[in-house]
């Protein structure tokens, strides 16, 4: 991986997962609870992964994931297919890991566009490697003590 791209890999891994976050609604605005059985097959096609809890769901995130299902239903099956795995990886998440990816991408919207930019393509390089070499370094980033996590973000690995 490219050294410039280490100290952007708890970030780029959060990216993955921004467009995930439900935004507040207020109570007036509340939608009614919708049913797993009442979706379109387009829809339950989508949200395929949220079979399980989606009648237990509140009402608000239900609204909220119909409303990406609008737009899902239009792209080109590989990216449906890519929003479905995200949204199964999310599913699969403890509620500290959803928590931490809600602070890194609270944190990634504050970065100045230049370095969300450099974010970006540092994460489509580190998507470039072999599989083995991507799980090389995330072995390598989870095995690091806090201050030489620390250390490798702001300073880089060996400096």
């Amino acid at each position: 991986m490219n050294p410039s791209a280490r100290p952007l890999l708890p970030l780029i891994l959060a990216a993955l997962l921004g467009g995930l976050a439900v935004p507040a609604l207020h109570a007036q605005d509340a939608p009614a609870p919708t049913t797993w059985d009442s979706l379109t097959p387009a829809q339950r096609d989508v949200l395929a992964p949220l079979r399980q809890e989606w009648n237990t769901m509140p009402p608000r995130r239900q609204q909220h994931m119909l409303e990406k299902s609008e737009q899902w239903v239009t792209l080109p099956p590989q990216k449906r297919e890519e929003i479905r795995e995200r949204i199964a990886h999310w599913q699969q998440m403890t509620p500290a890991e959803r928590k931490q990816a809600r602070e890194n991408q609270r944190l990634f919207r504050q970065l100045p566009p230049e370095q969300r930019e450099q974010l970006h393509a540092a994460y489509k390089r580190f998507q470039q490697l072999p599989p083995d070499r991507r799980a090389q370094l995330m072995k390598q980033w989870h095995a690091m003590p806090p201050a030489q996590r620390l250390h490798w973000l702001h300073r880089g690995p060996g400096r």
